[in-house]
């Protein structure tokens, strides 16, 4: 399923509606063997402006359409992305260094976000409220309603580079409003290709935007009036400044993670082990809520130990167009180093390594060996920090509180994973755990398209997930009807 590009003209960047060049042409390599996968463009300083001129006009466009005509949109892309599937899938892994299995599942993804996004467009209702609660409020009834908030300004990373753009685009068309997205400089084309797809399923000129463009021209995005929301997901470094400048405009941050897992001592070890290599090692390690930190019950460390080494060696490393690679590369060579770095730091402060710890071939630096460390100390930035790598920390916990204290100690708290068949654990965990979602029996990675999705603490601000982010996107009105007295 190896991408050709022998021949391919280079994608053009959608403008308010108008498919344009540049001066300023953008090679996409593979990361995996650095081949020329496509060109485009990133998007001159002009072009940034047109982007965001357009949707002011192309949201009254859009909000002025019939919920029944957003959602045929929305339906149309679904089916478009359903249709090329394995066309969509071979470019995502190539650009992004995604193993095709994982590709494909994201484009499952894609087209089920766009799918949900019409069914919630349907179902924006309001509700009505009686005032009557007082005397002086009489013959006095209240009915709210969620109006489109105004133009958004989506910025999405490189590790699902269709899903989370999606749930960025897809929202924003169910709740009426426009939408200019800066996708990664990394692997843009999948989101130009879903672009082409948008258009052709009659989204209004000016509704969305595709411009990948440079940092500078970014950040005069975010300083711009005239968008009402800002939905980024990236790092917290980036992230909290952007909100510190986004002025009066709506925020919506999902940043990193440094997701635990617990395995508690009633666990299922033989599900336990298998959640965690693919939670720990899907895709190389870079999702934001890839297992990093797993705190094992003293009673059961050695067995689930011995059994997460055995399987993390059986996983396959390489390229990601075999569809019978585990682990593809990292996204670049800066990102392998700094992964090198950190192991050889938590070592050097006296964690054992027990699987892995550098590349499989120093001429493939981004190939990265599944990594298991046990016992580095919690200052180590392997453990304090975002590894975004094939790198999972073991510790061991002599009770349950222990656990949850130590999964609390992290600066972050997007999503934790317990594995635990006790009923109270159960409920303290999720009584406790200062995290966005705590999945019971699953790995910290689990996600489904229409949950609410977002963390706390520095993991980020607010809720994505279709229902939550149209939410985000809209403003609730509240209209009070009054009976003369």
């Amino acid at each position: 399923m190896a991408t050709n590009t022998a021949g391919l003209a280079a994608q053009k960047i959608l403008v308010a509606g108008a498919w344009e060049s540049s001066d300023r042409p953008h090679e996409i390599r593979s990361p995996f063997d650095g081949h020329l996968v496509g060109t485009t463009y990133l998007a001159s300083a002009d072009q940034v402006e047109r982007a965001a001129a357009g949707a002011v006009v192309g949201f009254e466009r859009l909000r002025a359409l019939g919920t029944w005509e957003r959602a045929a949109i929305l339906r149309a892309i679904a089916a478009g992305i359903a249709a090329q599937r394995d066309e969509l899938a071979a470019l995502l892994s190539a650009e992004a260094g995604k193993p095709i299995r994982d590709a494909l599942t994201e484009i499952d993804r894609g087209a089920f976000t766009f799918r949900l996004a019409a069914e919630e467009a349907e179902r924006m209702i309001g509700e009505t409220i009686p005032l009557d609660l007082m005397p002086s409020s009489r013959g006095r009834l209240g009915i709210t309603r969620r109006f489109p908030i105004g133009p958004i300004l989506g910025i999405s990373p490189f590790n699902f580079p269709l899903n989370l753009a999606a749930h960025k685009v897809a929202p924003a068309i169910a709740a009426g409003c426009s939408i200019v997205l800066k996708p990664p400089s990394a692997d843009p084309l999948i989101m130009l290709k879903v672009a082409e797809i948008a258009v052709a399923a009659g989204l209004p000129e000016g509704a969305l935007s595709v411009i990948p463009t440079d940092r500078a021209s970014a950040d005069a995005l975010v300083d711009d009036e005239r968008f009402r929301l800002l939905s980024f997901t990236g790092s917290p470094a980036v992230g909290w400044p952007m909100k510190a400048r986004a002025g009066t405009k709506r925020v919506l941050l999902e940043l990193g993670g440094n997701a635990a897992c617990i395995v508690d001592q009633d666990a299922d070890l033989d599900w336990a082990v298998k959640r965690a290599l693919i939670g720990s090692f899907a895709y190389a390690g870079q999702v934001c809520i890839s297992v990093q930190r797993i705190f094992v019950h003293e009673a059961i460390a050695d067995e689930f130990e011995r059994r997460l080494v055995a399987g993390a060696a059986k996983l396959k490393v390489g390229d990601p167009a075999d569809a019978t690679t585990d682990v593809g590369p990292l996204i670049d060579d800066k990102a392998a180093a700094r992964t090198q770095e950190w192991i050889t730091e938590a070592v050097a402060a006296g964690a054992r390594l027990l699987a892995g710890g550098a590349p499989l071939r120093p001429d493939a630096p981004r190939l990265f060996a599944p990594t298991i460390i046990a016992d580095a100390p919690r200052t180590a930035r392997v453990c304090s920090e975002e590894a975004f790598a094939p790198l999972v920390v073991l510790e061991r916990f002599a009770t349950f509180d222990d656990a949850i204290r130590s999964v609390n100690e992290s600066r972050f708290g997007l999503q934790c994973g317990v594995f635990t068949n006790d009923l109270a654990h159960t409920r303290k965990a999720f009584d406790q755990l200062e995290v966005g979602g705590v999945i019971i029996n699953d790995v910290p990675t689990y996600r489904i398209d229409h949950m609410p999705y977002g963390g706390v603490k520095e993991s980020g601000l607010g809720r994505e997930g279709v229902r939550w982010a149209i939410e985000e996107a809209t403003e609730l009105r509240l209209l009070v009807l009054a009976d003369p007295q």
